[in-house]
């Protein structure tokens, strides 16, 4: 049957901050990354007194933290995995101060870790070592914005649900929508070329990234920042810059096409039998709800099940062996909201949905995302969580889980997987008591083999960070690596930019 959400609404409505209250859950420090990965540091030059004295000529004293309780939170990752050791935080607020930063270490071989939110999976956004944080949370004003051709220009430090903010007061909305919204800064998703849940229906950043402006690592300011749609002049240089995590250059500013805000919006929470049921359903979604359908999620029921207990949040309707989402944008309610119903009552005589709610309520709709969104965060309760973020063809996107049920057995508390099937990303969660090397080294590079042989991707959005690089040859070749390499060789003849990140030591 077709439930109501009214009583849900209010329960969520008090758990409004949980996510912050996970997020700093555990107050115990992780190992040391180069402890606890067994990685050397490379021969950088040291940050010294008269560095620090350099750095505050250019930020003011204010800009330049040095003192270990300030630094301290630049140099651990939000899921505590990955703990880094640097010594100084600078906080420009123009791209003229990056440059001139820049122009420095690179002239005293200075390392430096890019940050803007710190919300990474991958150990990306910390230093490994004492490389210099240059965080973006400055730099964070709003440019311009075509309302006529939707180019929204800002710095990279902008929040991105500010951002969307911003532009829905304008009748606009931004093309990426992340659970980290609220604190992940727009030049950290470029950065990444960050995925998201609607990417089924607005692309990636690839594509809805119009320009950038970025810093190269001798402080050359790299202009291609042009809002034009079209614009074939020769290499896209913006691409370069979009998913290098830092490594070619410091994103400073961002140019995006932002698509007008959809007039209607419905979403359906339904319980599947099995996968299979699950992937039927998805070619149904495609064929019956065509150009509206904006999102189509999954999730097991461990998933939803180990959320909703860890984090006190409700289940709109009764517990099933999987979960899935739908999502639509349309331009008329009525119409729209008919489609989604109409959709949802055909596939519950066909059997596919055993049962469901579809609503158009804004707070009841959140009711639902807080659950979905709030999956990664909710392993973090009491324990450890590998998180892996894999592409893998639709026929066999669920195959990894129960495999890894059966390897793991008894050392892992649960082994569940969640994603977006509309792009073929899963996310495989694996739960443990604590960290050991033990369970580690049966996870890694074993998932990695297996994504292999089904010819997917490692890596399907939230990049390769510190945590990746090794195992980045299960999806690039060597003649690929070999031209990375030189880009970096190119473009960062010193490497100071963020080290020990994608790139393997041995290509």
């Amino acid at each position: 049957m077709i439930k109501s959400l009214a009583s849900f609404v209010k329960l969520v409505n008090k758990n409004n901050v949980f996510l912050e209250q996970v997020r700093y859950a555990s107050q115990a420090l992780p190992q040391l990354s180069s402890e606890k990965y067994n990685i050397h540091r490379k021969d950088f030059g040291r940050i010294e007194s008269s560095d620090v004295d350099y750095f505050r000529s250019v930020l003011g004293q204010d800009r330049v933290l040095t003192e270990e309780s300030d630094v301290l939170p630049y140099n651990v990752d939000w899921i505590k995995n990955c703990r880094g050791q640097s010594k100084a935080v600078l906080k420009p607020k123009s791209t003229e101060e990056v440059s001139t930063i820049l122009k420095y270490c690179n002239e005293r071989k200075l390392a430096v870790c890019p940050q803007g939110g710190n919300t990474g999976l991958v150990g990306g956004s910390v230093p490994v070592f004492d490389e210099i944080v240059i965080s973006f949370s400055l730099m964070n004003k709003i440019i311009d914005l075509d309302d006529l051709s939707g180019a929204l220009v800002c710095e990279a430090g902008c929040v991105l649900e500010n951002l969307d903010n911003y532009v829905r007061e304008r009748g606009l909305i931004m093309p990426l929508d992340l659970g980290a919204k609220g604190t992940c800064h727009i030049g950290g998703n470029a950065s990444t070329n960050a995925g998201g849940l609607r990417l089924l229906r607005y692309g990636n950043l690839h594509g809805s990234i119009l320009g950038v402006e970025a810093v190269k690592a001798d402080g050359t300011v790299i202009d291609c920042l042009r809002s034009l749609k079209k614009d074939n002049t020769g290499y896209h240089l913006k691409h370069l810059f979009i998913g290098s995590e830092g490594t070619l250059g410091l994103v400073t500013k961002v140019a995006i096409h932002c698509p007008v805000l959809p007039k209607s919006v419905n979403l359906g929470f339904f319980g599947v039998k099995n996968f299979e049921n699950v992937l039927k359903l998805y070619k149904s979604a495609k064929s019956k709800l065509g150009e509206i359908l904006s999102a189509f999620e999954m999730a097991d029921f461990d998933s939803i099940n180990f959320t909703a207990k860890n984090l006190k949040l409700p289940n709109p309707i009764s517990d099933y062996p999987f979960y899935v989402l739908v999502e639509t944008h349309g331009s008329e309610e009525t119409h729209d909201g008919e489609k989604l119903t109409r959709f949802l009552t055909n596939e519950m005589e066909s059997g596919l949905i055993l049962d469901g709610t579809v609503t158009s309520e804004p707070a009841k709709m959140q009711t639902i995302w807080n659950l979905r969104e709030s999956i990664a965060a909710a392993g973090l309760v009491g324990g450890y969580v590998f998180k892996y973020d894999v592409s893998i063809p639709l026929k066999n996107y669920y195959d990894l889980v129960p495999i890894l049920k059966k390897r793991l057995g008894d050392k892992a508390t649960k082994v569940f997987g969640y994603g977006h099937v509309g792009d073929g990303n899963i996310h495989i969660n694996v739960t443990v008591p604590q960290y050991t090397k033990e369970v580690s080294s049966m996870l890694e590079p074993f998932i990695f083999e297996e994504v292999s042989k089904l010819n997917g991707s490692i890596s399907a959005e939230h990049g390769i960070g510190f945590r990746k690089p090794k195992y980045i040859h299960y999806s690039k070749d060597q003649s690929a690596l070999g031209l990375m390499k030189d880009l970096k060789q190119l473009m960062d003849p010193n490497g100071i930019l963020n080290p020990y990140k994608v790139l393997p030591d041995h290509i």
